[in-house]
């Protein structure tokens, strides 16, 4: 009789636990996406549209990449909110390098660099946030919130110092737009949608398939566990804010060149966007859990609760209330989910 008890566990709790948390909570957060799309369908005119459902993506495509560097940092533990500026500044500076050295004033008049060049010191100039980041939060061990904040600012300022509170956007080489109007295979879909698509099916990769994705869970839910472990946790953080400043680099690169312009506000407040699709994905803000799954389907969430907004004709003010209302309630629902599951 006690054999046949004991033996009961074995059986059972490998069926309950087929679908890990994450996933558990990355198939929630789809299902709300699919609720939430057919209930503005009903409450939308248009609303239900083949093209509307590619623009859903396609539309939000620079915030759902910030969301992959974002989302890893949360997991293990840490913040990014230096990623709007970077994409600020990155943009700013490929013009800066790609204009004549010989413009008509200061704002036509640039490093008249190949655009290639242009673009890949523009990423160095990313890479530089993205190691100040690390070297305050890894070496100085202040408060990564407090860090990304200070970054952000430091950025945005170089970029507006830089357009002198304007933009840059003459006196450009001829293919300086090419890579962010590029259509693909002749198709409607731009390179930057395919490249975000392309960044996010390796973050998946890397997320559940490799020892990095598995170092950056450990790393944000037991950070003394890992550093017992063996784990260099100062080195993989390190690599952490470089991935994700080097993806807002690369943002903000694509959008200058789509829009042919440096401009000192563009990615105002995408990094707050950013950390909203994490957390509506069911990232946990103290690390350890969560999903990039999770997060795309919280930027689907987000460009639903905004698209449904604009076409109900609601002001701004109501359209931040509607996303902090679905922050609020994603996050108790996966938390009481959560709970239920575990009980």
């Amino acid at each position: 009789m006690s054999d046949m008890t004991q033996s009961e566990p074995v059986t059972t709790t490998p069926s309950r636990r087929a679908l890990s948390d994450e996933m558990f909570i990355a198939l929630l957060v789809a299902g709300a996406a699919v609720v939430l799309f057919v209930l503005a369908s009903v409450l939308v005119p248009n609303f239900f549209q083949p093209l509307n459902m590619l623009n859903l993506v396609t539309n939000n495509w620079p915030v759902i990449s910030l969301g992959i560097g974002v989302t890893f940092l949360l997991v293990s533990g840490n913040f990014d909110l230096s990623v709007g500026g970077v994409v600020a500044l990155s943009g700013v500076l490929a013009v800066w390098f790609a204009q004549s050295a010989e413009g008509g004033n200061a704002l036509s008049t640039g490093w008249g660099m190949p655009v290639w060049l242009a673009f890949v010191c523009a990423l160095l100039g990313a890479l530089a946030i993205g190691a100040l980041n690390a070297l305050f939060v890894v070496r100085l061990r202040i408060p990564s919130i407090i860090v990304t904040l200070g970054t952000m600012m430091l950025a945005r300022g170089i970029a507006q110092v830089i357009t002198q509170g304007s933009q840059r956007n003459t006196n450009l080489p001829q293919d300086f737009g090419t890579l962010g109007n590029w259509s693909v295979f002749g198709a409607s879909v731009k390179f930057p949608v395919v490249l975000m698509a392309v960044l996010l099916l390796v973050a998946i990769f890397v997320e559940r398939r490799t020892v990095f994705g598995r170092l950056t869970y450990w790393t944000g839910a037991n950070p003394v566990a890992a550093t017992l472990s063996g784990i260099d946790r100062a080195r993989h953080v390190t690599r952490l804010y470089l991935v994700s400043a080097g993806i807002a680099g690369i943002v903000g690169i694509l959008l200058a060149s789509e829009f042919k312009s440096g401009f000192s506000n563009r990615g105002l407040l995408m990094e707050f966007d950013a950390l909203v699709i994490a957390l509506l994905g069911g990232v946990a803000i103290a690390g350890g859990f969560g999903s990039v799954i999770g997060m795309f389907f919280g930027a689907i969430i987000l460009a639903v609760v905004t698209s449904a907004a604009t076409g109900l004709v609601l002001s701004p003010d109501w359209q931040f209330i509607l996303k902090a209302l679905a922050v609020f309630l994603a996050i108790v629902a996966q938390t009481w989910a959560l709970a239920r599951r575990n009980r």
